[in-house]
């Protein structure tokens, strides 16, 4: 590799006329669309007498006995929120409903192999997030990249590698960002931030439309100025306090499916159209269709990943997928996804500003059904095409295991119709896609949040309630790990202005 990179250098060097220039690269990306993949590589040269701008991580200080910021949810919006504000000379306080990070760990083991889940601690709920524990993929379509490289800048100050800087789909792997979440953890401790795990928020102390208080699961009351709610898509019972307290939220168009997966090398051989060698990494997809007036899309595909369990709650499966930071394994999953909206959410009115989510649930329950346990209905791709039940299934990562289903009983027709149509569509433009070797695994419905908790688009405060910051994925404002810190951070530079805090916007 180090011949190759030197031939890229030396060739930038000379194009820009300055053979003793320096070099920082951008961007790396692959080209795969013809049938020899090339890198592309983007860099910036300067001449030996010019200065190198360098983008650092947070510039943090001692904030032990600062004015407190309050945030509920340690995933990447909390967490960056946190950071941001330690910089402006805030001093947050989180509270985490699930555990720190490591510990985890022993709750993902019994959900994977007892199908025991624990709503407090999973693979939606703990230090981190959901990212943590699915994938850690940085892709984000914000356009604002100075405020992206900060986020990666911090990440590799923490721990990760630094071709997240300029990998044009970087990604870190759910077996790495369990260590980087704990330095950034500790970052925020040891400036003297505070970090409350096993504190699961579960009522709103209001007066005035403002918000004056937090109570805690065991009792504990914890008064608050500002709140920054950064509790993820999956929160359900956030939305239900929300409604109990005649907060106003809002139903939001979602997209459900299933979990596709491949043999890698299938994939691979479609992409790269040869043998992928050492030099190209495990091929990636991302593909759209419209039918009958809707997009059906692929959804954080994990190239040599793993389908995971997502379940929140007892009587639920939900499927996901992740990456190992290698992506060496033999498969390759990906959401296969559909557009629901108001049409699909119509038979559940009576739960008002719910009825998004309990589509979704009803959804959920439908696939824990069909076996009473974790155990996902599955069925390959073609006899998913054809309407015939699987006599058999191909091995499958998915760990609590996979039954033959009819997937077509487990989503409701919408869906189900459209998924089909899509994948005979990708058939006829690329044959090797459409095989009985892949096997369709459900449900994956936490694409996005089924509510908006909607918010002044200069303050970032809820409409009617002030001081609160709905904040990230949770909220409806954010859609991966990139796009919640950023979100994060700029609710801590609002509730900065808020106190009189002159700082630049995020």
């Amino acid at each position: 590799m180090s011949a190759i990179q030197d031939a890229w250098q030396d060739k930038a060097l000379k194009e820009a006329g300055i053979p003793d220039g320096r070099l920082v690269l951008r961007r790396k990306s692959l080209d795969a669309r013809s049938r020899h993949p090339v890198f592309l590589y983007s860099v910036d040269v300067y001449a030996g007498d010019e200065t190198v701008p360098v983008t650092g991580g947070f510039r943090l200080q001692n904030v032990k006995n600062a004015r407190e910021v309050h945030i509920v949810g340690c995933g990447p919006a909390g967490l960056f929120a946190a950071l941001q504000c330690i910089e402006l000379g805030l001093k947050p306080v989180i509270f985490e409903r699930g555990k720190a990070v490591q510990q985890r760990r022993r709750d993902l083991a019994a959900l994977n192999r007892t199908h025991e889940v624990n709503p407090d601690s999973n693979y939606c709920f703990g230090e981190g997030g959901a990212g943590t524990y699915s994938d850690g993929k940085l892709y984000t379509r914000s356009t604002k990249r100075g405020d992206t490289l900060r986020v990666l800048s911090e990440l590799t100050v923490r721990g990760a590698a630094d071709d997240i800087l300029w990998d044009a789909h970087p990604h870190i792997g759910t077996n790495k960002l369990p260590g980087i979440i704990g330095n950034i953890r500790h970052a925020i401790l040891d400036a003297g931030g505070e970090i409350h795990f096993n504190s699961r928020l579960e009522n709103l102390e209001l007066a005035e439309n403002q918000i004056k208080g937090i109570h805690l699961a065991g009792g504990s009351y914890v008064p608050v100025s500002h709140l920054i709610l950064a509790t993820g898509h999956s929160a359900r019972d956030i939305f239900r306090l929300f409604q109990q307290l005649r907060i106003q939220i809002e139903a939001k168009p979602f997209a459900l499916g299933v979990r596709i997966e491949h043999p890698q090398e299938v994939i691979d051989q479609i992409q790269y159209r040869c043998e992928r060698g050492l030099l190209l990494p495990p091929a990636s997809y991302s593909l759209v269709e419209q039918v009958q007036g809707r997009g059906v899309f692929s959804f954080c595909m994990c190239p040599g990943g793993i389908i995971a369990p997502a379940a929140t709650d007892k009587e639920e499966v939900v499927v996901n997928g992740w990456s190992p930071s290698r992506r060496n394994g033999k498969f390759a999953n990906s959401g296969f996804v559909v557009t629901v909206d108001e049409l699909d959410f119509a038979p559940y009115q009576s739960a008002g500003e719910l009825r998004a989510m309990e589509y979704q649930a009803v959804a959920e329950k439908k696939a824990w059904e069909t076996n009473g346990n974790l155990t996902a209905p599955a069925q390959r791709m073609e006899d998913f095409i054809q309407g015939r039940l699987s006599t058999n299934l191909p091995e499958c990562s998915y760990i609590p295991g996979i039954s033959s289903r009819n997937i077509a009983e487990v989503l409701d027709q919408a869906v189900s119709s459209r998924i089909r149509e899509a994948l005979i569509n990708l058939g006829r433009k690329m044959p090797a896609f459409r095989t009985n070797e892949a096997v369709l695994v459900g449900v994956e419905s936490r694409t996005s949040s089924p509510v908006r908790i909607p918010r002044d688009k200069n303050t970032l405060q809820h409409i009617q309630i002030s001081n609160l910051y709905p904040c990230a994925e949770g909220a409806g404002y954010a859609g991966g790990i990139m796009s919640a810190a950023l979100d994060g951070m700029r609710c801590a530079v609002s509730v900065a202005h808020s106190v009189g805090i002159a700082v630049e916007e995020i």
